[in-house]
């Protein structure tokens, strides 16, 4: 456990520190030192929410799995609302205080996974029955989530719903329970596609890059030329010539192609290495976790970070439709940043109740000494 836990901090420790250079790099033509004064900003916080959360008993949660969500939905339904919610680009996800932002539903993603766990561990035994293994948990996942998705923000919906199916699985769920559920859901979602013309634009741009190198794919296939100019070794740190207008979103949801571009293929095939490693110290850990709330709360912490790397790495790299998500740990994003070492902080702290297991079973006492019988 201690090599897993040691991994994982120094590839988190690793992906920020390039993230703070290619941050600098990808937005000092226009902004300076603006965004990176910003990130340290938000990572000095997140650092000490990491080592509060590593320090603290993962299993007092428990106690307020509940109010935790409770207070994220009101924060969800305090952003829809006029003059509260900051809107940009026809979204209203934020609270904007000054010049600091906050995205609500990076918190609501700890908090459903809190309750998820949480409800897995209380009804454990129950979980291969109907009602309370799939309907009453769709039911509240379901609320939380289409609060999020009239933000609009359809990416996280697909995310958040892909975690906490995965932590339901893992909780016991019944495959012919999941199915339907997940067919339903994306039926709701193709009409929803179908019937936002910008989402279907994208979608058609995903299908014939060709066609839209212009307009609705114009970013992605300025990524891809940013991958293909960077080649093996990229051409150098600072040298990007993406980024200088030709890659809008070139220090949020594509700065993945900038450090192609400038450190090449070697170093994005260094920064998958590490999101697997990651994901791998997080699977070992929920595997070796004491308790069913511990395996269920690092699954999906583990499966949050993990699925939206994919997502993010995948439309960087035209391989998924383009959808506007940050890669962990390396985009400029505050919120999300803090919630990302929150939750690598409460892997380490599960990682840490299982040392503490494993030491307690491993002491094995030794019989005293017999003195053999002398023949005389």
């Amino acid at each position: 456990m201690k090599l897993a836990t040691t991994t994982l901090v120094f590839c988190v420790a690793a992906l920020l520190a390039l993230g703070m250079v290619m941050l600098y790099s990808s937005s000092m033509a226009d902004k300076g030192m603006h965004f990176l004064v910003m990130q340290l900003l938000w990572c000095s916080v997140g650092l000490v929410a990491c080592v509060v959360t590593a320090s603290m008993d993962y299993r007092m949660l428990k106690k307020f799995a509940w109010p935790i969500l409770a207070f994220a939905v009101i924060l969800l339904m305090l952003v829809l609302v006029d003059h509260i919610g900051f809107k940009i680009k026809g979204a209203r996800r934020w609270f904007k205080f000054g010049g600091i932002q906050f995205q609500p539903s990076e918190l609501a993603k700890v908090a459903l996974i809190i309750a998820v766990a949480w409800y897995g561990d209380r009804f454990q035994r129950q979980m291969t029955t109907f009602t309370r293994g799939i309907l009453l948990p769709s039911l509240l996942i379901g609320f939380v989530l289409a609060l999020i998705f009239i933000e609009p923000d359809r990416g996280t919906t697909i995310l958040m719903a892909s975690v906490t199916g995965t932590m339901l699985l893992v909780a016991g769920v019944q495959w012919k329970f999941i199915v339907p559920p997940v067919i339903l859901a994306l039926m709701g979602l193709a009409v929803s596609l179908i019937r936002d013309p910008m989402r279907s634009k994208r979608m058609l741009a995903w299908l014939h890059p060709e066609e839209h190198q212009m307009d609705v794919g114009y970013q992605a296939h300025q990524a891809m030329l940013a991958f293909g100019s960077g080649g093996w070794t990229g051409v150098g740190l600072g040298n990007s010539r993406q980024k200088l207008g030709f890659i809008p979103e070139h220090h949020t949801d594509f700065i993945f192609s900038i450090v192609g571009e400038e450190l090449g293929l070697v170093a994005t095939l260094l920064v998958v290495l590490a999101f697997i490693l990651i994901v791998s110290c997080g699977l070992y850990v929920a595997y070796r976790a004491s308790d069913t709330f511990g395996v269920l709360l690092s699954t999906g912490i583990t499966a949050m970070i993990g699925f939206q790397a994919v997502i993010n790495i995948g439309v960087v790299t035209g391989a998924l439709p383009n959808k506007g998500m940050p890669l962990p740990f390396i985009s400029y994003g505050g919120s999300n940043l803090l919630i990302m070492l929150t939750a690598i902080g409460l892997l380490v702290s599960i990682a840490r109740k299982a040392r503490v297991r494993e030491s307690a079973t491993s002491e094995v006492i030794e019989p005293e000494a017999v003195p053999s019988p002398q023949l005389s």
